[in-house]
Order: C-alpha cells, then sequence, then structure tokens
C-alpha cells in the first residue's frame, strides 16, 4: 500500500516511539500542585487527543478545566518543565517501536520521508539526534506549530503532488491534518481508525517500499 506514495509524513509519538505513557507521566509531575481530580481530567483528553500539542493542553487545563486565564509566559513556562522531564525520559531506545523504525531504516531511500508531531519541534530535534534517526527524514517538524499547519508547509516548502502523499498518524488530530491538506492517511497502532481509513496499517513488515 505505502508503495503508492512517494512522501510519507510521520507522527512521533504512538507511531515511531512508544512515548504516550512517559508523556502523561509527564504532564502528572508538572502538575503534581493541582488536585488530582482535575489532573486526571487533563489526562482523559491528552489520552483522546495525542495529536495536540502540549501548549494547546496546558492552555485547556487552566482554561477549560480550571475556568481560569493563563499567560502566554505561563503557558511557555510549563512547557519548558514538560521538555525538561521528557528529554530526561525519552532519550531510550528501548521506547522505540521496532516495527515502524526497522521499516523506516530499511526504506528510507524509497521515499521522502517528513516528520510531523504535535511535540516539541526543538525537543524532537534532539531525541532523533540522540538515538540516530535524524538522517532518515528530510526534516522533524513539532509545536508550537499545529500540525495542519505543520503539514501545509512541508507540502508548500517541498512543492510535493498531493496524491503522492501520505500521513501516517495514531491519532484523530493526526487524520484531521491529513484531510484538511487533501492528503491520504493511514491509521496505525490505534485501531479506533480502521473506520476513518482503509489504509490501516497492522504492521509495517507487511507494507515494503518500492
Amino acid at each position: 500500500m505505502l508503495s503508492e506514495y512517494k512522501v510519507l509524513l510521520w507522527d512521533f509519538d504512538g507511531v515511531i516511539m512508544d512515548s504516550m505513557p512517559v508523556r502523561s507521566k509527564g504532564f502528572e509531575l508538572v502538575l503534581a500542585a493541582y488536585p488530582k481530580k482535575q489532573v486526571d481530567q487533563l489526562m482523559a483528553f491528552h489520552e483522546l487527543n495525542g495529536g495536540l500539542s502540549r501548549y494547546v493542553k496546558f492552555r485547556y487545563f487552566f482554561e477549560e478545566i480550571r475556568k481560569e486565564a493563563i499567560s502566554e509566559e505561563e503557558v511557555l513556562a510549563l512547557a519548558g518543565k514538560f521538555s525538561e522531564i521528557m528529554l530526561s525520559l525519552l532519550i531510550d531506545q528501548t521506547l522505540l517501536i521496532e516495527d515502524s523504525v526497522g521499516f523506516i531504516r530499511d526504506n528510507w531511500q524509497n521515499f521522502q520521508m517528513h516528520i510531523v508531531s504535535g511535540s516539541d519541534g526543538k525537543e524532537l530535534k534532539i531525541i532523533n539526534d540522540s538515538l540516530g534517526l535524524s538522517g532518515f527524514f528530510k526534516s522533524i517538524n513539532g509545536s508550537p506549530t499545529p500540525k495542519k499547519q505543520l503539514v501545509e508547509e512541508v507540502l508548500s516548502a517541498n512543492q510535493y503532488d498531493k496524491n503522492e502523499v501520505i500521513l501516517i498518524g495514531d491519532s484523530i488530530n493526526d487524520y484531521d491534518a491529513a484531510v484538511f491538506n487533501n492528503i491520504s492517511f493511514a491509521g496505525y497502532n490505534n485501531t479506533g481508525l480502521k473506520q476513518l481509513s482503509e489504509n490501516y496499517i497492522e504492521q509495517f513488515t507487511c507494507n515494503s517500499g518500492k
């Protein structure tokens, strides 16, 4: 199926790295001073919206759950603490998803590959550099730019034919970004996405390159 495309846009969390449990722990640590019931509400939102950035999630916590204003500076400070925790925990080879990473290593010369993630862009580059993955990707793109815009910018900057591009993700936010940009979508590592796209990937070993 993937051999029909020339360009693969990859989400990161849950697709290349099994990082969602670590990211959940990060929110709990950063917000440890707040009521557990409220933090649990954020965790539910976080798990349903894996593709959204931490900036959006911190704003949601204060504005929607706590019903209080939060400044841009305060959001950035929380995101900074979160990033410190992530870098201490995510530079870990054992968290890589062998199925997808094996496909990337075997096929990076057969496709143009980019990462488009809701995670912080600077943090993503450090993690991928540290784990020896950066060389497989033409670019690594993350928040605070929203995913829909990240995809749009990659398509525009490289003048890709949209018919030759597919986004591989594990959340509804990834699907939304693909639809918004009129490109194909392949769900992975989340069976709830099977109903949204016929391109669901059960296992990458079944999807060889060209």
